[in-house]
């Protein structure tokens, strides 16, 4: 088994479903005490927030590219950043360290096309429903991606930041984030990808009339499978 390294903290309540997905993951296929050889190194997210909020990408991706040689240094064979957003840097992150970076919206586009479906619904950050580092990764694949107006970026980016990262799960926020949902369906989306680790916490399967894409679910099945290939 190879080690998988993540870079987490962002937030961390995201990080903790990361770990336990992967060790779970694990005993399902091997059984027994098997457990996942990983090492998660986990940030100060109001250090990277303030970063995103005040557009310094480049110093944000120098941040998480010094915590991802230390990964690699301490072992991992592979490595993960345990979030959508910051996905913005993946590029300056893998350019920093010797292993391969799994990119989590190629993980998720490869999900998406094996359900056989062409246009999506995006949920997630502001960032990442309006920057194009996302949702073209995702066209590139051969999808085409749906966001929601600006008003339903706004409620879905606001319960993110000021309630799931805090592990704050509302009901209310719930209803909010199924109305966004049918909007996306109505427009033409086929399914929805949950394009933030932390909207997981909030609203899955049986929150959507059309098949939800769990990206931290997907990312972290991806990675298992890459760190039990015997020939990887």
């Amino acid at each position: 088994m190879r080690t998988i390294g993540m870079v987490g903290g962002m937030s961390w309540e995201s990080s903790a479903v990361y770990y336990r997905l992967a060790n779970e993951l694990v005993r399902e296929r091997l059984g027994g005490l098997h457990s996942a050889r990983l090492l998660l190194a986990s940030v100060d997210f109001a250090e990277v927030e303030r970063l995103q909020v005040a557009g310094e990408w480049e110093r944000a991706g120098e941040l998480l590219a010094e915590v991802a040689r230390g990964v690699e240094a301490g072992g991992a064979d592979l490595l993960l950043l345990c979030t959508n957003t910051m996905h913005k840097v993946a590029d300056q992150v893998q350019a920093a360290v010797g292993i391969p970076l799994l990119h989590l919206a190629d993980t998720t586009a490869a999900a998406v096309r094996a359900a056989g479906l062409g246009t999506v619904g995006l949920l997630g950050t502001a960032f990442t429903m309006e920057q194009d580092f996302y949702r073209d990764r995702l066209a590139s694949h051969g999808l085409r991606v749906l966001v929601p107006d600006a008003a339903d970026r706004a409620e879905v980016h606001r319960v993110v930041y000021d309630e799931l990262c805090l592990g704050v799960v509302r009901p209310e926020s719930r209803e909010a984030y199924r109305g966004v949902i049918e909007r996306l369906v109505a427009a033409g989306a086929q399914g929805v990808v949950l394009g933030c680790t932390e909207i997981e916490l909030l609203v899955g399967e049986g929150d959507s009339p059309v098949p939800v894409f769990p990206t931290t679910r997907l990312h972290v099945e991806a990675a298992v499978t890459a760190a039990l290939d015997p020939v990887g």
